[in-house]
């Protein structure tokens, strides 16, 4: 018996989408909805061998999906979970930020007031099984031990503990709860009076963290602030409204959106936000997007503060999700982002050639932009004025910084990105800290401490050129060994500091070298 089964149904969740007119249906003879439901129902009937049906139907998506613009997506059940955790602000498990060294799980840090702070669980802990399942030198992968460690909030889960000068397995039983997942990197004062606050993503909670780190660095005597938005892809656009509203007067205009289908809606501000006053630099490169091109094209039109770095990402395709009865999604691009000043945020793309769209920043790098700025042109149509100040500024994909900063390539070299990719530099870090952690305690109580004092050994940096060598991985010559070698020991460093402390500590270290924070200092201090 042939199945009455309606694919549009399927993709649409038509029991939530049947009321809107919008959303009302052609099944006559001659609707594509018809035919696309005859194809499905001869494939899954007719065709020779046997085929699944649930992924002919996803393929069938998939397939439409493609033929759209880069942003719009199809998510499984499984991917919709995953890409959703770092947004929500929590996931339900035991607490423990770790890496893997030499195929064991190393504990970098439990998270403060997580179950496996409470039980006792310590930087530099092995887990070596999970109930009764050994993860400890089996070769499993990192997303399965994952899966084993996460479970439901207050749920058990048995854990064996190899911890150094120790001979026996410490046993740990931990009740799973929820643990926070943090948007903000960085909160610290950078120089006096000048604060640094770096966001890494746009989640449900951003907003409140980031109003945080503004009182507390308020209350450290901040009267300037670098917002540092670098490699942030975005998130939630109501998350970046919030914090765009600390920084405007009741009323501004923060963003709108507008599509074929979609009526113009705009987001603006409601005043009383921490940081009307004060000088503000944003920071962007090629990876800031969409959310983050929200918050900075605001600031820069409204000529609130200024914007220093490379061209951003120019992604300003608004999805909306439609979930799917079996927990799926959908992500279907219905309208743009523009600016207060009328600039449209996304960068031109061609429908179906995504490939394409994903080279965009290798292509900005063989074209010389992210090294010149002069190699970036723009049509006098693609021209926009902010809004009080009335400078020129720029449409035509991402936000054109005020004070651009070009990539510096001899700073970062080949060899290096060589060892950085295959993680070498993470794992002597990790090594080094796990076999000196109490001595270095001890001997650096304080970060300022640290951060005058401590020198990564040379033993260390001449491990990392040996191991790789054995791999057949070499500088091309001793001069570009010579110029991998300092910034190598600042990133060695920075990844002690944040075993040791936190990531703000990293960033403390590694933003002395960061040619677009230093360009924002010397704007701070002119």
């Amino acid at each position: 018996m042939i199945k009455k089964h309606i694919l549009f149904a399927a993709m649409l969740s038509l029991h939530t989408l049947a009321a809107s007119a919008q959303f009302r249906i052609n099944m006559g003879e001659d609707s594509p909805m018809r035919k696309l439901q005859i194809a499905e129902m001869a494939i899954s009937n007719l065709y020779v061998d046997s085929v699944d049906e649930q992924k002919l139907v996803e393929d069938g998506i998939r397939g439409m999906i493609e033929k759209l613009d880069p942003h719009s997506s199809y998510m499984t059940a499984k991917e919709v979970k995953a890409a959703n955790e770092p947004l929500q602000g929590n996931f339900e498990g035991i607490g423990v930020q770790f890496n893997m060294v030499e195929d064991t799980l190393l504990v970098v840090q439990p998270v403060v007031g997580g179950p496996s702070e409470k039980k006792g669980i310590l930087a530099g802990d092995r887990i070596v099984y999970v109930n009764d399942t050994t993860i400890a030198g089996v070769s499993m992968p990192k997303e399965e031990i994952m899966r084993r460690l996460r479970g439901p909030k207050g749920t058990k889960v048995r854990l064996g503990i190899v911890r150094r000068g120790i001979a026996d397995t410490l046993r740990f039983v931990i009740t799973r709860d929820k643990i926070p997942v943090k948007s903000i990197d960085a909160t610290y004062m950078i120089r006096p009076g000048i604060g640094y606050i770096r966001i890494g993503n746009f989640g449900a909670q951003t907003h409140e963290e980031f109003c945080q780190s503004l009182m507390k660095l308020t209350g450290e005597g901040m009267q300037s602030l670098i917002l540092d938005l670098q490699e942030n892809g975005g998130g939630y656009l109501q998350s970046a409204v919030a914090i765009a509203n600390e920084f405007l007067k009741n009323n501004d205009l923060i963003v709108y959106t507008q599509g074929r289908r979609a009526p113009r809606n705009e987001y603006r501000s409601h005043g009383g936000g921490l940081f009307e006053k004060g000088k503000v630099v944003v920071l962007i490169d090629s990876y800031s997007a969409s959310a983050a091109e929200i918050v900075t094209g605001a600031i820069q039109d409204h000529d609130r503060g200024l914007v220093v770095g490379r061209r951003s990402f120019g992604k300003g395709l608004v999805q909306r999700p439609i979930d799917l009865p079996d927990g799926s999604m959908i992500r279907l691009t219905i309208a743009h982002y523009y600016t207060p000043s009328g600039r449209c945020i996304q960068k031109p793309y061609v429908k179906g050639k995504a490939e394409d769209y994903a080279m965009d920043v290798m292509n900005r790098l063989k074209s010389g932009e992210l090294m010149h700025a002069d190699s970036i042109h723009f049509a006098d149509s693609l021209k926009y004025y902010t809004l009080k100040e009335h400078r020129v500024v720029y449409g035509g994909g991402g936000i054109m910084p005020d004070y651009y900063v070009p990539l510096d390539t001899m700073k970062y070299t080949r060899f290096h990105r060589e060892l950085s990719a295959r993680s070498y530099i993470i794992n002597a870090s990790l090594r080094y800290v796990d076999q000196h952690r109490k001595q270095l305690q001890k001997k650096y109580p304080t970060f300022d401490q640290f951060r005058k004092e401590f020198e990564i050994p040379q033993s260390v940096t001449d491990g990392i050129v040996a191991e790789a060598e054995k791999q057949k991985i070499k500088p091309k010559d001793e001069e570009e060994l010579q110029k991998t070698l300092p910034y190598l020991r600042l990133q060695l460093k920075a990844l002690v500091a944040r075993d040791l402390w936190e990531t703000s500590q990293y960033f403390a270290i590694m933003n002395e070298a960061n040619d677009i924070v230093c360009c924002a200092l010397e704007l701070m201090n002119p």
